[in-house]
């Protein structure tokens, strides 16, 4: 008798980073934005009718679509959304990543690339990073099914030009190219001035970081009008409402408080070179980071035993144990309150480390 287990699909799954849910902790491992949602968030929590949520939600998302339309200068159908970006990619990944071809993204990467490509059974290349943990724009003019990559890179921040992203884009016209710009606003160029000129270009962004909030799950994409309208064929043949009724309302209210989506970005940015500041000074080396988080090794001593000495501190940042990265750390941008602790305690633990030498 045939076992019901050889029909299991086996993947091996994506390892998010730890959720501690302590009580007092400085939590800088997930890249969650340290400040509220806007204002009008929670007013339009308050103010949404329970009785509502008896109805299906808007299976075309309208509201949100349409706000996202506004706010960035595009028209409707050129906009997707879906439940954080990693259900955008993996709808694209499911969409545009269907020949036999190898997809392409660099080797130090959201790790979330393969698990998905194993998942849907796509053969892919992981393209290596040069020795800055630089994307190489050359290395991927060979012929490929798709290439995808994040703009700043995770976890490394680095950015690539738009002029370097143009030239993946001209050099690879018969496939579909994902920027992945998680990260973007947090002082990166965007990739979406070059839709008019690439019809072969996917932006995917989310709410999750410059718009804090993570917890509620929206992210969308924008790309000419044939790659939304195949995105939402799949979208429709899986799941028709993704998008919740409480996701609708609440993503539409943090679009329309512009003035404090920058207020708290600057205040991200700002922090972050700061923290740059006092990285250096206590003998780290990190690239220039565009991201909210710097991805950060001492000169002399190893990063596990730094992660394992804030770790029990309850001050929690992000280690890979993965070959190239695992003598680095990458650290979340908190509030200047949270990264004053966590230097003020790395400072002194650093010190009586390297005196015990």
């Amino acid at each position: 008798m045939r076992d019901w287990r050889e029909g299991v699909r086996r993947v091996t799954p994506y390892v998010p980073g730890e959720q501690p849910g302590q009580a007092r902790m400085i939590k800088l491992n997930t890249n969650e934005n340290p400040y509220p949602p806007a204002p009008g968030v929670e007013r339009a929590l308050r103010e949404m009718q329970a009785e509502k949520f008896r109805l299906y939600p808007d299976p075309e998302a309208r509201m949100l679509v349409e706000a996202l339309a506004e706010f960035y200068g595009v028209r409707p159908s050129q906009v997707f959304v879906g439940v954080g970006s990693d259900d955008v990619l993996a709808m694209a990944f499911l969409t545009f990543f269907n020949s036999e071809l190898p997809i392409l993204f660099p080797d130090i990467t959201y790790s979330f690339y393969d698990v998905w490509a194993g998942l849907f059974r796509i053969p892919y290349c992981q393209i290596p990073l040069d020795e800055q943990f630089r994307i190489v724009p050359g290395d991927y003019e060979r012929e490929n099914g798709g290439i995808v990559f994040p703009n700043p890179n995770a976890p490394t921040g680095e950015e690539l030009s738009l002029e370097a992203i143009e030239r993946i884009l001209d050099s690879n016209r018969g496939s579909v190219v994902i920027v992945d710009e998680a990260y973007v606003d947090f002082g990166a160029a965007t990739a979406l001035p070059l839709l008019e000129k690439y019809e072969n270009l996917l932006v995917v962004q989310t709410f999750s970081k410059s718009r804090s909030m993570a917890g509620m799950r929206i992210g969308f994409c924008i790309g000419n009008e044939e790659l939304i309208a195949c995105l939402n064929d799949v979208k429709y043949s899986f799941n028709s409402y993704t998008m919740d009724q409480t996701a609708l309302i609440l993503g539409t209210a943090a679009l329309r408080d512009r003035e404090y989506f920058e207020k708290t970005r600057a205040k991200v940015i700002e922090t972050r070179e700061w923290a740059k500041t006092e990285l250096r000074r206590l003998g780290f080396r990190f690239g220039d980071s565009k991201a909210n988080f710097i991805f950060a090794s001492h000169e002399s001593v190893p990063a596990r035993e730094i992660y394992q000495a804030l770790r029990e501190q309850h001050i929690y940042v992000r280690y890979f144990d993965k070959p190239r990265i695992d003598n680095y750390l990458r650290i979340t941008v908190g509030n200047r309150e949270e990264m004053e602790t966590f230097f003020r305690f790395l400072e002194a633990w650093l010190k009586e480390r390297l005196l015990s030498e």
